[in-house]
């Protein structure tokens, strides 16, 4: 997890199939804010997105990312840790570095092909020897405030000296490992799953497993096929207004599925 921000052009996450009693959020690519003001995409918008939500019952948190920025996924696990509704962490395929740290914040379900990275925090600096032992002073510091989020999960299954190791290790743990170390609540059965995560984002840490390196899919509904369906979506939309325009507003304007 790092703590410098790498700016993006899109937001990490995506609400959807909201109902009355629940709704969907999915956290699929890298933690990472960009922009300035009211229109950032950060977790400042991010709540305004989560309060829009209403009172909610159930939230169903879908998870398969790399991690990103310490800050920002810090707010976001804090935001899901004090929800009023149940907060249901599904890991589709990879919850790695700061995305482990926001799958602590409810009941964890993992299939057994799915995997979470923890490790210690870094960054990128610069300076004379005064800055960099105040970088690395604050960089422990950091990790401290992280163990709390495993610790907490964890109860008594996992020691905090077993967790510095852990994470001084960058330990990519199994959904039985997580489980046996009390971060995931519940093993099923394995799903037509995987990470799918660039190897430029897999470059930054040691030690990844080479499954993971040679996995090409990513869940039973893939990124790629959720994108066809966003255009298809559209391109639906767009139809039925041009025909609206044709028909002289005959179609009263609702969503055709």
């Amino acid at each position: 997890m790092t703590i410098k921000n790498k700016q993006k052009n899109q937001k990490y996450w995506e609400f959807k199939n909201q109902t009355d009693d629940s709704a969907d959020l999915y956290l699929y690519i890298e933690i990472a804010s960009w922009g300035g003001g009211y229109y950032a995409h950060s977790a400042q918008s991010f709540k305004r997105e989560l309060d829009s939500l209403g009172e909610i019952k159930t939230l169903n948190v879908y998870i398969n990312s790399p991690g990103g920025d310490v800050f920002e996924g810090n707010t976001i696990y804090n935001m899901l840790k004090r929800y009023s509704a149940q907060v249901n962490i599904h890991i589709d395929g990879l919850a790695a570095s700061i995305a482990s740290v926001i799958a602590m914040s409810g009941t964890v379900y993992m299939p057994k092909n799915t995997m979470m990275m923890i490790h210690n925090a870094w960054t990128y600096t610069y300076g004379n020897a005064n800055d960099l032992r105040k970088i690395a002073d604050d960089l422990d510091k950091v990790n401290q405030s992280l163990r709390q989020a495993y610790l907490q999960k964890a109860g008594d299954k996992l020691s905090e000296e077993d967790l510095i190791a852990l994470m001084d290790n960058e330990e990519w743990l199994t959904a039985q490992e997580c489980y046996d170390y009390g971060l995931c609540d519940v093993v099923e059965e394995e799903n037509n799953i995987a990470a799918c995560i660039s190897e430029d984002l897999f470059s930054k840490y040691r030690n990844v497993p080479k499954t993971l390196l040679t996995r090409n899919i990513t869940n039973s509904i893939s990124v790629l096929e959720m994108e066809k369906r966003k255009k298809l979506s559209e391109q639906a939309r767009q139809n039925i207004e041009y025909t609206k325009t044709i028909l002289g507003g005959i179609c009263n304007g609702e969503d055709i599925i």
